[in-house]
């Protein structure tokens, strides 16, 4: 089944207004997580768009799905904000905001008179202020632009992803700015947490240097324990083992194997009890520092299976593994649909919410809006009188599109 459409139920975040000035895919990741939980965003594009509705192929309509991807549940208004009167606009719409979200380089608000501490915060005392950046605002790359993948050269996450013998490579997903956004959803619920005691707003520094940073488990912790560099091990990891891909008789398999009570399971599916109490391979350290014997006698073993049938007789044995699938086969998996992780809404389809709160769950109620769809009923719920709204169209401060169908 897919995740259901318009649920009914109250998200957990009903009633918070959200006011999305992000773009590409960091601060966009958190704000459609506030959306599909029940907050009203509010994305303010320029005229021009979000840069990710160009990134296709493929495409929705006119707009890429790179951009469908993260901007579901969200009114959508295209507003020239490095005018006056486009700034206007966002005044008006943060007189009852809880939640400014911006990935604007840092000072831009400055500049636009709309400084957090200067002049956001005695405005309005209850607003929450999330700013993402590549480098923070200050320090040595403080205020200069960032990437995910140029990020991820930096923070050091390359360095430690690939074959051993080969080049540093980037992870084949933008983690990094994931995980800003994931950080991001996390510090305004903390916030909104903290003001419920306070009644006072914050503002909320999230950069994706940190966020690659604080992503270098095991390898940070490793290299504070032993003052060695950490190096690239494929898909093996660092700290355990059998915690790698094997070959079989057909497709690899990935054994995840975290403890002695599942490594003696293996061997003895594998038809070998013997390995598990030899001396090289009784515990964790043991088998670390013989891995590679140990490779070898389990893909001997495993060159007598077929993958897919091997993989699902040891998980349900007890021991962590998993056949290396493409996306196509996971879109389709019939768990994936079971768990509810695919939206369908016409044409749309999307990556439903990992968080299932059981009471208030994540709803989705629009798919992700065509550039200035929802422009002119925001202005008139903001009382912008026809006039004036026909006056900032015409000056190209507005652009309005036609609702998604």
């Amino acid at each position: 089944m897919t995740a259901p459409v318009n649920a009914g139920t109250q998200g957990a975040l009903q009633g918070i207004k959200v006011i999305d000035l992000s773009r590409v895919l960091g601060g966009p990741y958190c704000t459609q997580a506030l959306a599909d939980h029940g907050a009203q965003v509010i994305k303010l594009e320029p005229p021009d768009g979000d840069e990710t509705r160009g990134w296709g192929p493929p495409f929705y309509g006119d707009t890429a799905w790179y951009f469908a991807g993260v901007n579901r549940n969200k009114q959508g208004i295209a507003v020239d904000l490095s005018r006056d009167e486009g700034r206007a606009i966002l005044w008006k719409l943060l007189e009852d905001a809880d939640v400014l979200v911006e990935n604007f380089k840092p000072g831009t608000l400055a500049r636009w008179g709309m400084d957090y501490e200067r002049d956001l915060r005695e405005r309005f005392p209850k607003l929450i202020h999330c700013a993402v950046s590549g480098f923070g605002p200050d320090g040595p790359l403080g205020g200069l632009p960032g990437y995910d993948a140029a990020i991820q050269a930096m923070t050091g996450l390359m360095s430690v992803n690939g074959e051993r013998d080969g080049p540093a490579m980037r992870v084949g997903l933008p983690v990094v700015d994931m995980v800003t956004g994931l950080n991001a959803f996390a510090g305004v619920l903390l916030a909104l947490a903290e003001r419920a005691k306070s009644g006072r707003g914050q503002s909320i520094d999230i950069a994706l240097y940190d966020c690659g940073v604080s992503l270098l488990h095991p390898h940070l912790p490793n290299y504070f324990g032993s003052g060695r560099t950490p190096q690239r091990s494929g898909n093996a990891h660092p700290n355990i083992t059998p915690y790698d891909s094997y070959r079989t008789a057909t497709a690899p398999i990935f054994l995840a194997v975290g403890n002695d009570r599942q490594f003696a399971k293996l061997c003895a599916h594998l038809g070998a009890p013997e390995l598990a109490d030899d001396p090289r391979y009784v515990d964790n350290r043991s088998r670390c520092a013989h891995r590679e014997p140990l490779k070898a006698a389990l893909e001997h073993l495993l060159a007598a299976h077929d993958c897919e049938p091997l993989a699902h007789a040891l998980i349900n044995a007890g021991v962590p593994c998993g056949p290396v699938q493409t996306v196509d086969v996971v879109a389709r998996h019939p768990h994936t649909l079971h768990r509810g992780m695919v939206v369908e809404m016409g044409e749309y389809r999307g990556t439903a919410s990992p968080i299932k709160l059981s009471r208030t769950p994540a709803t989705y109620r629009s798919a992700p809006p065509l550039l200035g769809a929802d422009t002119r009923d925001v202005l008139d719920a903001l009382g912008i009188d026809a006039a004036t709204q026909r006056r900032l169209f015409e000056a190209g401060v507005l652009k309005a599109g036609a609702p998604e169908a």
